[in-house]
């Protein structure tokens, strides 16, 4: 039994509420069950300077947890400096949102993607990639109408889920209680189309088999059809 109640393959709820943010080009709140993470897509008219002149565009993320987002307040970054599991996230947060972009149908212009976290249980990344992606697609919806960008430069949905092995079984969607015991711990991010971007496995006081990896990736490849259904529901 999972101490949420929920089936093996049964995801938290999730919510998607759009433009909660005056000023971004693109914004979300996103809440996978007491996971809340806020998106905003930035754009930014210039490229870093090493792309310059190259006609292509960027997407980058970056990623942050407020204080008492978690059982106990944690020190700001913006005092004491990023901690490497920042930036980590962030990085693959920004690996994964450019994975479903046509570059050069963007332009040479920047979109910055800021995650932070408002409050977390757990699947705190797999969250921001999700909401990441739609605040990604306002923003680029706003170019577009705007004329600023001919063709559509977003290739494909974007969402991620976490999967693992809690008490001896493959269970979607894991929550704190659930990942801090899991035996084995996954994020998976896919496309819309089911395409695989990442994967990140590890073991975490178990080992696990290939058959064992196979059905994690069914769940996630499930979480991920609820959530890109979620992504168009809120961007329609």
């Amino acid at each position: 039994m999972r101490p949420s109640g929920r089936q093996t393959d049964e995801m938290r709820a999730v919510s998607i509420e759009t433009g909660v943010t005056r000023h971004a080009e693109g914004s979300c709140l996103i809440k996978c069950g007491d996971t809340h993470v806020l998106c905003t897509a930035s754009v930014d008219e210039r490229v870093p300077p090493w792309m310059k002149n190259s006609g292509l565009g960027w997407v980058t993320a970056e990623y942050g947890m407020l204080p008492r987002a978690t059982h106990t307040r944690g020190r700001r970054e913006a005092k004491n400096g990023q901690s490497g599991r920042t930036q980590e996230i962030q990085r693959l947060i920004g690996r994964s949102l450019r994975a479903c972009v046509d570059r050069p149908a963007l332009g040479e212009r920047q979109i910055v993607v800021d995650c932070d976290v408002i409050q977390a249980d757990g699947g705190t990344r797999c969250a921001s990639i999700t909401g990441g992606w739609l605040a990604l697609r306002l923003a680029v919806n706003k170019l577009m109408k705007a004329g600023l960008v001919k063709t559509d430069p977003i290739i494909d949905h974007v969402a991620a889920v976490s999967c693992g092995i809690y008490a001896g079984q493959p269970v979607l969607d894991l929550d704190y209680p659930e990942d801090s015991e899991a035996g084995v711990d996954g994020n998976f991010v896919l496309t819309g189309s089911g395409k695989l971007i990442e994967v990140q496995m590890s073991a975490e006081g178990s080992t696990f088999s290939r058959d064992q990896m196979n059905t994690l990736l069914d769940l996630a490849e499930k979480g991920v059809a609820t959530l890109t259904a979620a992504q168009k529901d809120a961007a329609a």
